[in-house]
């Protein structure tokens, strides 16, 4: 990447506590919108947040 500035991340987990702690990890290290709720797709076995990273800021701002 030439210059950082917002990355998606759609991470892919067995169940929501899961997806929300990989979620958190994420948040520790970069200031993020965090996802509120997961999506399931019909048959699928796991669910799926959908964050976005901002890469030029530091946590919590």
């Amino acid at each position: 990447m030439a210059e950082p500035g917002l990355a998606v991340v759609e991470v892919a987990a067995a169940d929501d506590e899961t997806a929300f702690a990989i979620q958190e990890l994420l948040a520790a290290q970069h200031a993020i919108a965090p996802a509120d709720r997961t999506t399931r797709e019909p048959g699928k076995p796991r669910v799926r947040p959908r964050c976005s990273l901002g890469l030029r800021q530091e946590p919590g701002s």
